[in-house]
């Protein structure tokens, strides 16, 4: 029986999964990149799980309310500028996910740009989604080698009240990652 580990930010976001052959385990993070890390690594250590699947919803600047996007490179916006110090701000989590075989025909490809900060404001950021977890999820999976895929519904344009668009739309978000996970996907 294979273990997920299947991580999402807050209740709102919950989504059961129901695949045969599979065992899941649910943590909720919190919302940040410190929370989602701290409780990520104690959730592995419990579990040892053979994926972790994160799920939730995210802001855009470039794509429509209502995409999914799966994303195996993530952006830590807060560390982009400090690349030029030899810090490192990209993950890239496909290699792993290619080598244990698993959400191989998941091509729902995009990029998560991960930050601190709750984007209301419209600014040029790197990739196709924006949240405020899954790059530190990336980061503690690589350092465990486990393998880490992420799943994100975009629920807000950023700059166009962002904030009042999350809260209206996480029911819908639940209800088609629900939909996208146990109706589109049936196996990982």
């Amino acid at each position: 029986m294979l273990k997920i580990l299947v991580t999402y930010a807050v209740q709102g976001e919950f989504v059961e999964i129901k695949w045969p052959e599979v065992e899941p385990y649910y943590i909720r993070t919190g919302i940040g990149k410190v929370k989602a890390a701290f409780h990520l690594a104690e959730a592995i250590r419990q579990v040892q799980p053979d994926l972790v699947l994160n799920l939730g919803t995210a802001g855009t600047v470039n794509h429509q309310v209502g995409d999914i996007f799966v994303c195996r490179k993530f952006v830590d916006r807060d560390m982009q500028k400090m690349t030029d110090f030899g810090l490192e701000s990209e993950i890239d989590s496909s290699v792993l996910l290619k080598e244990k075989g698993f959400c191989e025909h998941w091509t729902e490809e995009g990029v998560c740009n991960t930050g601190d900060s709750f984007l209301t404001e419209l600014t040029h950021v790197t990739g196709d989604v924006v949240d405020m977890e899954a790059y530190a999820q990336a980061f503690v999976c690589r350092a465990k080698e486990i393998p880490f895929i992420s799943v994100k519904y975009v629920s807000d344009i950023i700059g166009q009240n962002s904030v009042k668009l999350w809260e209206d739309k996480l029911a819908e978000a639940r209800q088609e990652l629900s939909r996208y996970f146990n109706v589109l996907k049936e196996r990982i």
